[in-house]
């Protein structure tokens, strides 16, 4: 629901000086709705806490950085998304084993 309403404001509300920001929340976005999607399938998954952990703590740390970069329009608070990135990938794997 919080990756619908972000993607409304971007689309609608979301007016940045610079238009590169307007991507860089577009990016968040995007990896909020895919991974709050995936979540709704991790009670499925052999380890549902590990997977489902992992989503939560990218969506924070990734997309909430994407954003937080967009909405601030500065690079600079742009350090912890590959964090957020790296907990994506952990959680994709850790379905394969």
């Amino acid at each position: 629901m919080t990756a619908l309403a972000a993607g409304t404001y971007g689309a609608h509300g979301f007016k940045p000086a610079d238009p590169v920001y307007k991507t860089v929340y577009q990016t968040g976005n995007i990896y909020h709705l895919v991974h709050s999607s995936a979540l709704l399938a991790a009670p499925l998954s052999k380890r549902p806490n590990l997977f489902g952990g992992l989503c939560s703590f990218g969506i924070v740390t990734f997309s909430g950085t994407c954003y937080l970069v967009a909405l601030k329009e500065d690079r600079s608070l742009s350090k912890p998304a590959p964090v957020g990135g790296f907990a994506f990938i952990a959680a994709w794997a850790s379905l394969l084993f």
